[in-house]
C-alpha cells in the first residue's frame, strides 16, 4: 500500500506535464490527495505522517512554476512571514536540534500547505464545471474510504461495539474519530450540492447518492460532532446562497429535493439511534453512557483555550514558539497535548504576529468577495476552514486546501440558446 501514493504523484505528474490545462490538473491532483489523507494515514500508506500536506504544497509550487500567481495574492505571503518570529522563539529557546524540527513540521506544515493553496488560487479563474470535477476528485478517495469503514466494522457488529456515548475509534475504521468524520462530513456536503446540481449521467447520479447516505450514516457512527455538525452548517449556507439566487422554477425544485433530503436525514438518524441502543443520542445531547448530564459540552478543550490564552497573555509580542504551548499543557494541566484549535494556537504561539496573520486570512477572502468575485463555494468553504481549524487545528490538509479553494473566480458559462429554424442549412451553421 506504501508504493502507492508514489505512484499516484508519479501519475499526476505526468498528466500536469502533457495537458495544455495544468491548472485544473494541479487543482484535481491536490484535491485527490487532500480527500485521500485520512485514509492513506489509516491504511498506513504514507511515508511521513504529513506526507498529504507536503505533496499539496508540491503541487501548489508546480502550478505556480507554470502559470504563476497573482501580485494581489502578496497577503498570504505576508501571512508566511508573519510566522516566523515565532520560530525564531522556538530556536532561541530550544535550539536547531530534532524536537525543533519536530515542532516545526507538526505545527507549520498546515499553515505552509495554506499558503501555497491560497498563493496559487488567488483570483485564478477557473469554469464552474472545472470546480466541480475537482470536488469530484476530492471525494473519490472518501469514497473508497467510507468503503474501508464499512468493510472495517460491518453494521451486524455496531451494536456490540458503540457501548458508551464517546467517540469511538472502532467504528471510524480503527482511527482517529475527529479526523474521519471531518473527512466524512466534507463529503456529504460534496455530494449533498450535487444532489441539487445532479449530474449528467443518470446511473452515477444514483451512484453519488447512494455513497452520500453511506457517508452520513457512518459519519454520525463515529460519535464525533466536529465534522457532523459543520457539514450540516456547510450544506445550510449552500442551500440558502442557491435558494437566493434562482428562478421560481429552480426554487420549487430545491424546496423539493430539500424535503426528500429531510426525509432520508430523518431516517439515517433513526435508524443509527437504533443500532445505537441510544448511544447516539447521548452523544449529542451531552450525556454519558448511562444517560447522566455532563457538566460541558467541551470541558477538556475550554481548558486548553484557557492556557493557550493565558499564554498569550504572559507572551503577547511574540508568543511562546512553535510548538511551545506543550508545555504550557503540562505546566498548568499536568498533561502534555496538543491543541484542538489553531486560533488559540496562532494567538499563544505567535503572539500579536498571530493576531495579524489570523485578520489575513478572514479579511483577504471577505475583501476579494466584497470586489464582486464569483463562487458559489466561496462562504461553504469558509465556514469549512474556519470551524475545521477551531475543533480540530490543521492535523489535516483539507481544511487549508479547501481555503485556498474559496479564493478561486468562477465562470458561469450560459446555456447557448435553441434558435428553431426549418431551413437545414441555416441549422447547420447554428450548430
Amino acid at each position: 500500500m506504501m508504493a502507492y501514493v508514489p505512484l499516484v504523484l508519479l501519475y499526476f505528474g505526468w498528466q500536469i506535464m502533457k495537458t495544455k490545462d495544468k491548472t485544473v490538473v494541479v487543482l484535481c491532483a491536490a484535491a485527490y490527495m487532500a480527500g485521500a489523507e485520512v485514509f492513506f494515514r489509516m491504511t498506513k500508506a504514507l511515508v511521513f505522517y504529513e506526507t498529504g500536506k507536503y505533496a499539496i504544497i508540491l503541487l501548489m509550487l508546480v502550478g505556480m512554476f507554470y502559470r504563476g500567481f497573482q501580485k494581489k495574492s502578496y497577503p498570504y505571503l505576508l501571512y508566511f512571514l508573519l510566522l516566523v518570529p515565532g520560530i525564531l522563539v522556538t530556536i532561541h529557546v530550544i535550539g536547531v536540534e530534532e524536537r525543533f524540527r519536530q515542532a516545526i513540521l507538526f505545527n507549520l506544515s498546515g499553515p505552509f500547505s495554506l499558503t501555497a493553496a491560497a498563493l496559487f488560487c488567488y483570483g485564478r479563474r477557473i469554469r464552474f464545471k472545472d470546480l466541480l470535477k475537482v470536488l469530484d476528485y476530492m471525494v473519490y478517495p472518501i469514497i473508497a474510504m467510507t468503503v474501508y469503514v464499512f468493510l472495517y466494522t460491518p453494521s451486524g457488529d455496531i451494536g456490540d461495539i458503540a457501548n458508551s456515548a464517546a467517540s469511538n475509534p472502532a467504528l471510524s475504521g480503527g482511527y482517529g474519530p475527529n479526523q474521519v468524520s471531518t473527512v466524512l462530513g466534507l463529503g456529504v456536503f460534496i455530494l449533498y450540492t450535487r444532489f441539487l446540481i445532479p449530474y449528467k449521467n443518470k446511473w452515477i447520479h444514483l451512484l453519488m447518492m447512494f455513497f452520500l447516505v453511506a457517508m452520513a450514516y457512518r459519519a454520525l457512527l463515529t460519535f464525533s460532532r466536529g465534522g457532523v455538525l459543520v457539514a450540516i452548517l456547510m450544506a445550510a449556507a449552500f442551500t440558502f446562497f442557491v435558494y437566493t439566487r434562482t428562478r421560481i422554477k429552480t426554487k420549487t425544485k430545491v424546496t423539493l429535493k430539500l424535503l426528500g433530503t429531510l426525509g432520508i436525514t430523518i431516517g439515517i438518524w433513526f435508524f443509527t439511534l437504533l443500532q445505537t441502543g441510544g448511544m447516539l443520542a447521548n452523544r449529542y445531547e451531552n450525556k454519558d453512557s448511562i444517560g447522566r448530564e455532563k457538566e460541558n459540552i467541551a470541558t477538556g478543550r475550554l481548558q486548553l483555550l484557557i492556557v493557550e490564552y493565558q499564554a498569550f497573555l504572559d507572551h503577547p509580542l511574540l508568543g511562546v514558539g512553535v510548538g511551545k504551548v506543550d508545555d504550557y499543557h503540562r505546566e498548568k494541566l499536568g498533561v502534555s497535548i496538543a491543541t484542538h484549535n489553531e486560533i488559540s494556537r496562532m494567538l499563544s504561539e505567535h503572539g500579536i504576529f498571530g493576531i495579524l496573520a489570523l485578520l489575513i486570512l478572514i479579511g483577504s477572502p471577505l475583501l476579494t468577495k466584497l470586489q464582486g468575485r464569483k463562487n458559489i463555494y466561496f462562504f461553504p468553504f469558509l465556514i469549512f476552514w474556519f470551524l475545521t481549524v477551531s475543533h480540530s487545528a490543521m492535523r489535516i490538509a483539507l481544511p487549508g486546501y479547501i481555503y485556498g479553494l474559496s479564493l478561486l473566480s468562477l465562470h458561469y458559462e450560459k446555456k447557448a440558446k435553441k434558435i428553431p429554424s426549418k431551413n437545414p442549412i441555416l441549422r447547420k451553421q447554428i450548430g
